[in-house]
């Protein structure tokens, strides 16, 4: 797969998405109010796809005690017309679906060849703990934070140095080849030292390249005691102001923003009735003092999450996070196998989580229709990611063709040996086709999808497509559902290509510029292929002015503005085995 770099390379390098404005923006929001009240009715929160959130929010009616698998409202009942100026769109539900004949298949990520990336070896990733027995060799992310940061380019990695030790660091060109920094600091690579006074028990770190103020560029999560959280932030990772305290709350919480509603989240672990489980709380400042005493309850694990077969326990939600990724939050869930950590700790090795996914469209509710691990265990003695796996704040970075995902897995075995149910543990990669969660398949027959009513303000689209062996064309269609003339079946190019940023073109030469605040449906055609997303950009460089997860090379803050010249840059840090011709 490759991007079409014979395209018009002119990309944007503002940090917001340059929709029109003036009688076409009034236009479009009037279309846009009266499709939202005729759904939903005159409610809360008006979202940028259209979906209404109730009046009260977060919604506070789900009980611990659920083992059901969470409603999605917005699915149930989607807007009769939805906005699609905000990222790719992806086809991984039915929310842009009206009707078709293709075939969702959902794709899991793969492990890196050269996996694991990022090894224990200073004195204080080797230094042996006694907490829960005896532990040495780690090298975590628990939630850690792997971000690219683009005045600098470079990746950076936060993570904790040592069974609950100190919050170290460590940067990257290529995401692949690490290095730890001499900081000076609190030794070696070390930026706050282990302890309650400096790094708690749990470490989390976001890189907020939208901060209004320079000074809270780093956010920071650390647990202080027990039940204890506190926050912080920083302007360059060495000097940390903040020590909010967040309220009462179990290990392994953690925080995302959520740019859509400009609101920070807070996945806070707390037990219940099915163990491990998660609640909710947001606020639009990240310094928010007890902000965790006002949650409710929001996910845990439920019956579709089914037990690994050897251990037979009752499956739980150990951790959750989430990030912006196009037009829909992702969301990275910890699922907890087992089995309990007296019976780890006395074998020795390594309790089993395994990493899943889910989407959200609204921030809250999340649909999970895959429940295969997108990364799974090895379950294997001697290998790097036996079990415990770990992902990161974050979640995933965008890579030219790829998101790589960075993960922690533990062998149970530290590089001297010692064995222990939380020792040797190690950073790796895995990676995924770009926006490649979920495909829409169609085989020698063809098939066809069309979509529900959509608005937009742009005037080139581009897909994401894999048909080097098929075709797809694409036609629009009116509201009342005839095809436009210039922009039927007849008329649309034939696209024969695996790329994962291609643009659709017709015959007549037209665009859709003359569609821009009109609700229109498209309608894909395609043989032998697999489509995985669509969308409309304001120019021809592909720019989807959608939200990059971690970010990227290429990017210039966390939107794509850039399109195919992101694709360029990115280019050359691929190792050879991602590389296209």
């Amino acid at each position: 797969m490759k991007p079409d770099h014979a395209m018009n390379e002119t990309g944007n390098a503002g940090r917001r998405p340059p929709v029109r404005r003036g009688r076409l923006a009034l236009v479009c929001a009037a279309v846009l109010a009266v499709a939202s009240a005729s759904a939903f009715g005159e409610a809360g929160e008006l979202l940028y796809n259209g979906i209404r959130l109730p009046e009260t929010w977060p919604v506070p009616d789900r009980s611990p005690k659920a083992y059901e698998p969470m409603p999605v409202p917005y699915l149930q009942a989607p807007p009769s017309v939805i906005p699609i100026d905000v990222g790719r769109q992806l086809f991984v539900d039915d929310f842009l679906i009206e009707k078709t004949t293709l075939t969702r298949t959902f794709h899991h990520a793969k492990e890196f060849e050269g996996n694991p990336l990022l090894t224990p070896t200073t004195r204080y990733e080797m230094a042996r703990s006694n907490e829960e027995g005896p532990q040495e060799g780690v090298v975590y992310l628990g939630h850690g934070g792997v971000f690219y940061d683009p005045p600098e380019k470079l990746f950076k990695m936060w993570y904790t140095a040592g069974w609950r030790g100190g919050l170290a660091y460590a940067t990257s060109r290529d995401a692949i080849h690490w290095q730890r920094p001499e900081l000076n600091l609190a030794g070696g690579n070390l930026l706050l030292r282990p302890g309650l006074d400096d790094a708690g028990w749990d470490n989390a770190v976001w890189l907020d390249l939208e901060a209004a103020n320079p000074g809270e560029r780093i956010k920071f999560l650390t647990q202080r005691s027990a039940s204890e959280h506190s926050l912080q932030v920083s302007a360059d990772n060495r000097k940390w102001t903040g020590e909010v305290e967040t309220g009462p709350a179990g290990d392994y919480c953690s925080f995302f923003y959520n740019p859509f509603r400009k609101v920070w989240v807070h996945s806070i672990k707390r037990e219940g009735p099915n163990g491990r489980t998660r609640y909710y709380a947001e606020s639009p400042k990240f310094l928010e003092k007890n902000v965790y005493k006002r949650s409710v309850f929001w996910v845990g694990a439920d019956r579709l999450d089914a037990p690994d077969p050897a251990i037979g326990d009752k499956a739980q939600l150990y951790s959750l996070n989430g990030v912006a990724y196009e037009s829909l939050i992702l969301g990275m869930f910890y699922i907890h196998l087992g089995p309990n950590n007296r019976i780890a700790g006395q074998g020795r090795y390594p309790k089993l989580t395994e990493l899943k996914l889910g989407f959200s469209r609204d921030g809250f509710h999340w649909d999970r229709p895959d429940r295969d691990a997108f990364i799974p265990a090895s379950r294997q003695a001697g290998t790097w990611n036996r079990g415990y796996l770990h992902s990161t704040t974050g979640i995933c970075l965008v890579v030219g063709d790829w998101l790589y995902f960075p993960y922690t897995g533990y062998s149970g075995e530290s590089p001297r040996g010692w064995e222990g149910m939380y020792s040797g543990a190690s950073v790796g990669l895995a990676v995924l086709r770009r926006d490649g969660f979920a495909s829409m398949d169609a085989g020698p027959e063809g098939g066809v999808l069309t979509t529900r009513p959509v608005i937009f303000s742009g005037r080139q689209l581009f897909v994401n497509v894999d048909c080097p062996e098929g075709v797809l064309r694409v036609e629009v269609l009116d509201a009342e559902g005839n095809p436009i003339e210039g922009l039927t079946e007849a008329q649309s190019l034939p696209v024969s290509a695996d790329r994962t940023l291609r643009a659709i073109n017709w015959r007549t030469g037209e665009d859709l510029s003359a569609l821009a605040g009109r609700p229109v449906r498209f309608r894909f055609h395609l043989t032998n292929g697999r489509l995985y997303a669509f969308w409309v950009s304001p120019d021809t460089s592909g720019a989807s002015h959608g939200y990059m997860a971690a970010g990227g090379p290429g990017f210039d803050g966390t939107v794509d503005t850039r399109g195919a010249a992101a694709y360029r840059d990115a280019a050359g840090l691929l190792p050879p085995s991602l590389r296209r011709p």
